[in-house]
């Protein structure tokens, strides 16, 4: 199964690109804009080099364009999980800059829940601030980031806090309720049991005792989703890591095939990804042989200069048959 997904992160202001994020213009050899390489540029290279392949190849190969990769992944998810069918082996065309990718972390987003009582700026006595424990949170946040697991293949888990929700939003009223929010980046096999068990272990050693009127929980977030053929699921944002061995038949299969961006005769460089991909439903929660191959530079992905190298993308474009052809051999090996 070749594997890119449909959707594509916000753009953000238009005014801070060097070319117009839709604008899909070429220029210095790359294609510019939005989703020129995470990832609809592998997308469309998967696909004609699918087409090229038909009434050759000596299986089945399956084109499966997912929604919602970038918020969990929940097309992939809910794809393997109906049962419809189960490929022998998974290609993922996110960015890999020509080399072979064989896994990456997991990641899970997760909320700390501040409330207080809320009241009057004027008068401050009167309410529980929810603000005034930030800090103390902050800190846990920052004590659990410097102990996290290492791998030496994809490195250490980390966590940090992106985002600081508060409520009520008004600047003169004191808030009973503020939401941080905590991205971890988690190595295979974590359980969201262990997350959270440490997270709250965590923050009850940074505040081990409450300030009278306020409270902290610590939870998984939440996130409803709607797909554009109505089908909506509430669930937990938590995407699975997986790492594939660097000699699996597959792996070594993909990399004799793929060649070295410099000279072909040699095989791929073999590394992890940085980021999350579908590739963590396929492998680490399905157990189905995956690896990652595409052109594009993981350092572009979701900035304003986001870019695909038309050169590169030739390159891989050509080299996509004789990767489905070889990763098809080494399955019926």
């Amino acid at each position: 199964m070749l594997n890119c997904h449909l959707d594509v992160v916000a753009e953000g202001d238009h005014a801070e690109w060097e070319s117009p994020p839709f604008g899909g213009e070429i220029r210095d050899g790359f294609l510019h804009g939005r989703g020129a390489m995470d990832i609809k540029g592998p997308l469309a290279l998967q696909t004609y080099a699918a087409a090229s392949l038909a009434g050759t190849a000596p299986g089945d190969v399956i084109v499966a364009h997912t929604v919602l990769e970038e918020r969990g992944g929940l097309g992939m998810k809910l794809l393997l999980e109906s049962g419809s069918f189960r490929p022998g082996a998974v290609i993922v065309g996110e960015a890999t800059h020509g080399d072979v990718c064989v896994g990456h972390r997991g990641r899970a987003e997760l909320e700390v829940v501040i409330t207080g009582v809320a009241g009057h700026a004027s008068a401050p006595a009167r309410a529980r601030n929810a603000l005034d424990v930030v800090g103390d949170v902050l800190s846990a946040v920052r004590g659990l980031a410097r102990r996290q697991p290492t791998d030496p293949v994809l490195g250490p888990a980390s966590v940090a806090a992106t985002m600081l929700d508060v409520s009520p939003e008004s600047r003169n009223v004191i808030p009973d309720r503020v939401v941080v929010t905590l991205d971890w980046r988690t190595l295979p096999g974590t359980s969201e049991e262990d997350l959270l068990a440490t997270l709250r272990e965590a923050l009850c050693a940074q505040l081990p005792a409450m300030p009278a009127g306020l409270g902290v929980e610590a939870r998984f977030a939440r996130v409803r989703q709607r797909t554009w053929t109505g089908l909506e699921l509430d669930w937990t944002l938590v995407t699975p890591g997986f790492l594939m061995a660097p000699d699996d038949p597959i792996v070594t299969a993909a990399a004799g095939a793929v060649g070295h961006r410099s000279d072909v005769s040699r095989p791929a460089e073999i590394r992890s990804w940085t980021f999350a991909t579908d590739g963590g439903w396929s492998n680490g929660a399905m157990g189905i042989p995956t690896v990652g191959f595409a052109p594009g530079e993981e350092r572009y992905a979701h900035t304003n200069r986001e870019r695909l190298d038309v050169e590169e993308a030739r390159w891989a474009f050509g080299r996509y048959p004789r990767l489905v052809l070889a990763v098809q051999g080494a399955l019926a090996a």
